[in-house]
């Protein structure tokens, strides 16, 4: 069985990647990705440990089955919980499909859901504690996460430092240590 003690993080990436020195890094998405690193590398308390450092890199041009989705699910297999980055940009991709639905239905992994369109916990949820209608909406960009959300504990919250570095640290949200499932948020 393997050791599970990284941190898997999804978010969408359009393909091809765009062909200049950045490439996926200047994404949208990918720069979240990057500030999580950058937290890790500024305070090594910061309980991130990035699950696609630990196996082979991949390029542009690799292929899908017999590159990219072995070494998805492999990174994944090796996974405590997924972060999940979703935002206005997120499209319904192969790779954050796969990298879901895997992860959900096979690793069972729980989802740390990061919105970063969004800097408060008043942006996700009412004072009442019901979801926002505009945080719903992103869902629907990714239906395979919107229709087994609920099989996993899942998480959402908007992009800040204080409540990641928590959502990380909680037992809740980890595959070996997990007690509930279901969608929660930090309270308002």
């Amino acid at each position: 069985m393997a050791y599970r003690n990284g941190n898997y993080t999804a978010f969408y990436v359009k393909t091809p990647f765009n062909q200049n020195n950045l490439g996926a890094s200047s994404t949208h998405d990918f720069v979240y990705y990057n500030l999580l690193k950058a937290w890790k590398a500024k305070d090594t308390t910061f309980p991130f440990n990035d699950s696609h450092n630990k196996n082979y890199n991949v390029r542009d041009g690799s292929d899908w089955e017999t590159t990219l989705k072995p070494r998805l699910r492999e990174r994944l297999r090796n996974s405590k919980n997924i972060i999940l980055f979703l935002s206005s940009i997120t499209k319904n991709s192969t790779a954050l499909r796969e990298e879901i639905d895997y992860g959900i239905h096979n690793q069972v992994l729980p989802i740390i859901v990061i919105y970063p369109d969004y800097k408060e916990k008043s942006d996700i949820v009412t004072m009442s504690g019901n979801f926002k209608q505009q945080i719903k909406n992103l869902w629907d960009k990714l239906p395979v996460f919107r229709d087994s959300m609920n099989e996993v504990p899942t998480i959402h919250i908007p992009i800040k430092q204080e409540l990641i570095y928590n959502a990380l640290n909680d037992s809740d949200f980890m595959v070996n240590s997990k007690s509930k499932t279901g969608q929660y948020f930090f309270k308002i």
